[in-house]
């Protein structure tokens, strides 16, 4: 099975608490540290992309474990494009595990998620439901204008140039990073709502400053 990502310059086991501020699909979220915002991708794991079958389901299901909550991040690595590859927890719940266990992910190259899965695709929970789910790693090579190997934003390519209304009903009217209350909702209109300009400098992080100064 080939790996999803590219997985270098890996690190020495890190376990620290951080508060998930943004949920951007099934298997990434973005934390605050001290030197500002990070990605993290789930390791073990892989998620339905946002327009794959279940891609919605999977991210409600990993939101209402752990979004704005503190969690226990167990580091593995960084993969290529800059994210924290980790095990995530929360008041002693296997994050990574249990969107196995409840048929929102795939087990990806985890011998010790392998029975999980195989419980939740004999109970048919969630993408298991199906007669023939499609892994999103088979998902991406069917449609590569759509995903174009990029990593996840929460956003597909295709649909960056609409307008952010058009994308979200809540995404509202705000347009500059003037306008934004916080790091967060900076976060939330970049990677939900598409609104690309809040990173002129094409760095990943938007509204830099803002989020700079709260990080302090």
């Amino acid at each position: 099975m080939l790996l999803l990502f590219c997985v270098f310059n890996v690190a020495h086991a890190e376990e620290f608490s951080a508060k998930i501020i943004v949920v951007i699909d099934g298997d990434t979220v973005v934390i605050r540290r001290a030197s500002g915002l990070l990605k993290i991708r789930l390791a073990e794991i892989d998620a339905p992309e946002k327009d794959q079958i279940f891609g919605d389901q999977s991210k409600l299901s990993l939101s209402g474990m752990v979004l704005g909550k503190q969690v226990k991040v167990t580091s593995r690595a960084f993969d290529k494009y800059k994210r924290m590859v980790a095990l995530l927890s929360i008041n002693g719940l296997d994050v990574n595990a249990e969107q196995v266990r409840r048929g929102m992910a795939w087990e990806y190259g985890s011998k010790r998620l392998i029975a999980v899965q195989e419980e939740a695709r004999k109970a048919a929970r969630g993408l298991w439901a199906q007669s023939n789910p499609t892994p999103p790693w088979e998902w991406r090579k069917q449609h590569p204008s759509t995903w174009s190997g990029q990593p996840k934003t929460g956003v597909s390519p295709k649909k960056v140039h609409k307008s952010p209304a058009s994308l979200d009903p809540t995404c509202g009217n705000k347009r500059r990073c003037s306008e934004m209350a916080s790091c967060e909702e900076a976060m939330h209109y970049y990677t939900v709502c598409g609104l690309k300009k809040l990173d002129s400098k094409h760095t990943g992080m938007p509204c830099k400053k803002l989020c700079r100064r709260e990080a302090k």
